[in-house]
């Protein structure tokens, strides 16, 4: 079976409206479909899907997810940014939105956590290219999650290098 990577995934949501908002202000994500008051189709920004999200809406009765807590479920999805300056740029947008919930260096990827109107989890990550990935980057992974210092990192790489290149990006291909 030859999967090669997440086409898009589908959420409930309770406001369909508000969601979008959500992803279209704070992510430049953009509408390909609307539905007001049942369904939206968003594309992210650098995209070729026709889209990325689908959002349907229960209403404002529906309960919070208690996957994780109580019942199995996904626990988060993860979008990847091409350079540690939309990185930042991230950062500093879902803190400003009030939906960043934390920042994680794992080593090879550099990560940040956030939430949505309705609590579902998402992920922004930039990941190191394989030309300089080194065995410090590689260990420090497997021994722990470390607290996120995107300054650091871009003293370290670059702001501009292209991140996931030889990893999710294949090498030759133009971005």
């Amino acid at each position: 079976m030859g999967i090669h990577r997440l086409n898009h995934v589908v959420l409930y949501v309770r406001d369909v409206a508000r969601t979008t908002a959500f992803y279209t202000d704070v992510l430049d994500f953009r509408v390909t479909i609307s539905m007001p008051g049942r369904a939206a189709f968003l594309q992210a920004p650098d995209s070729t899907n026709d889209h990325d999200i689908g959002l349907f809406q229960l209403g404002a009765d529906a309960g919070d997810s208690p996957a994780g807590r109580s019942t199995v479920g996904m626990y988060h999805i993860a979008w990847e940014v091409g350079t540690l300056t939309d990185l930042e740029d991230a950062a500093r947008r879902l803190t400003e939105a009030g939906a960043l919930v934390g920042a994680s260096d794992h080593g090879t990827t550099k990560s940040l956590y956030a939430h949505d109107p309705d609590g579902l989890e998402f992920e922004v990550v930039w990941l190191i290219p394989a030309h300089l990935l080194d065995d410090t980057a590689i260990t420090s992974g497997r021994t722990g999650v470390r607290p996120l210092d995107i300054a650091r990192e871009k003293a370290r790489y670059g702001a501009d290098t292209r991140g996931g290149l030889g990893v999710s990006v294949p090498l030759g291909v133009t971005v």
